[in-house]
Formats: C-alpha cells, sequence, structure tokens
C-alpha cells in the first residue's frame, strides 16, 4: 500500500487536515471542542475496528451510528456549518474568482457618498462627545431578522438622526442600528455577541456584537467607544480599531462600492 503512495495521495491527506483544522478552530470558538475531541476519538475507533480488525458485528452497528450521528450533528451544529459556509463564501481568494468569471456583472461602482459621509460625520461627533454607537450596514446578505428584533424606522441618511437615536437619554441607544439600501431601517437591535477569546479584554460589549453580526453576515458593523470615543470596523469576522475619518470614509467607500458592484 505503501509504495503506490502518489501525489494525489499527498493532495488527499493535506486537504483532509486543513479541513480537521479548520472545524478545530471552528468548535474551539464556539466553546465546542470536546465534542469535536469525543467525535475524531469515535471516527478512530470506528476505522480501526471496521478497518484494521475487521470485526464485522461491531463495524455494522457503527457504521449505523455514523449514519446516523451525521444527521444528528448537522441538527444540532447547525449554526456552526452556517458559519463555516459563510465564512467559505466570503473568503476573499473566493470572491476574486467569482468576480473573475463575472466581472461585468461584479465590477465595483462607485459608493454613493451621500449615504457615507452623514455615517461619518454623524461617528465622528458622536466619537469627539464619547457617544457609544453601533450601526451595522446591510451588503449581499439581507438584515431581515436583525431589523426584527428592534424598532422600525425606514428613514433617509442623516447626521442628526443618527446622533439622536445614539444619544445617551434616548430609548433606543442600546441596541443596534441597520443601515440597507441606503435608508435607515431599524434602531434598537439586537445582535448576536461573539464569544471568541481572542478579543482584546478592553473591548466591550458593543465590539462583541459587532464581530458577532461580521461573522454570521456579510455586514459591515461600526462602533463608536463609549469609554474612548475610538472608532472602529468589525467585518468578516475581524476588526479594524483606531479608525480616522479619512481611513473611515476610505473602508466604507471600498467596500459599499464592492457591494454595489455585485448588485
Amino acid at each position: 500500500m505503501f509504495f503506490n503512495f502518489g501525489i494525489k495521495d499527498a493532495i488527499d491527506i493535506l486537504l483532509v487536515a486543513l479541513m480537521l483544522y479548520y472545524l478545530y478552530r471552528l468548535m474551539k470558538e464556539s466553546r465546542s471542542l470536546n465534542v469535536f475531541i469525543g467525535i475524531m476519538v469515535f471516527v478512530v475507533v470506528w476505522i480501526f475496528v471496521s478497518q484494521i480488525l475487521e470485526m464485522r458485528l461491531l463495524g455494522s452497528i457503527m457504521d449505523k451510528l455514523v449514519s446516523v450521528g451525521v444527521i444528528g450533528l448537522i441538527i444540532l451544529f447547525q449554526e456552526d456549518i452556517r458559519k463555516f459556509l459563510y465564512n467559505l463564501g466570503a473568503h476573499q481568494r473566493i470572491r476574486l474568482l467569482v468576480d473573475f468569471f463575472a466581472s461585468d456583472r461584479t465590477r465595483p461602482k462607485e459608493a454613493d457618498k451621500e449615504a457615507i459621509v452623514p455615517i461619518v460625520l454623524a461617528c465622528m461627533s458622536m466619537s469627539k462627545h464619547k457617544v457609544g454607537a453601533l450601526i451595522v450596514i446591510e451588503r449581499t446578505a439581507p438584515l431581515d431578522d436583525v431589523v426584527a428584533t428592534g424598532d422600525v424606522i425606514d428613514a433617509n441618511i442623516n447626521q442628526r438622526l443618527i446622533e439622536n437615536i445614539f444619544f445617551k437619554n434616548s430609548p433606543l441607544h442600546d441596541g443596534a442600528m441597520v443601515i440597507s439600501k441606503k435608508r435607515i431601517k431599524a434602531a434598537g437591535c439586537i445582535l448576536p455577541v461573539s464569544h471568541n477569546l481572542d478579543i482584546p479584554k478592553e473591548l466591550g460589549l458593543r465590539h462583541r456584537a459587532a464581530l458577532g453580526i461580521s461573522q454570521e453576515c456579510d455586514c459591515i458593523a461600526i462602533i463608536v467607544s463609549e469609554e474612548t470615543g475610538g472608532i472602529s470596523i468589525a467585518m468578516n469576522g475581524s476588526f479594524q480599531l483606531r479608525l480616522s475619518a479619512e481611513k473611515l470614509e476610505s473602508i466604507l467607500t471600498a467596500e459599499m462600492g464592492r457591494t454595489a458592484g455585485r448588485r
């Protein structure tokens, strides 16, 4: 068997190793690492019993358990599987490949400055006065389920309106604002909180919520810190911290323009 080992077998082993590593990271972030270890132990025992020892009775029982267990795992980890598939589709190289084969439809367009400038000005004003804010901008994936958790506004993007919503005495200031199709759709929305242990301890609940929604949906989450006044962005499951007005506008222009090109 070992003498027939070729390049195809090496690629096969490498791909399986990469898949297992990615699953390990995914399970670790979702605090399901013990479940992952238990599954790996069961798979190793199953292969040892059925392929090496060739124990037919025990092997057939374990075969049935595997076939039923796969369905159970899909139901149990449906959110993690959805997140895995989303991250796969949102990967930068995958997007470049899609853009290459559909260049006419996905050619980036210039983002609408009328939608971006009020957001940037509002963030800078709230940063100056240390008013906490969390703004989620929809991209390719609809955020209807998030909008449903808050109060629908459906208004034009306006600097004063954004600042009034996040004013400290406003009943909606603790939730997130959702912007979709150049309109403020809702405010006071509830976002999923990320349990990533690598998040710096100085970052608060707004940052965790922003990272959580960026991990689950294709969106841009802007955070204004109430403690420091710092402006950050969460996108594709990662942070960009301590942004200036110019940097914030540059990111929004690039990302929202790319989104407009896909529609």
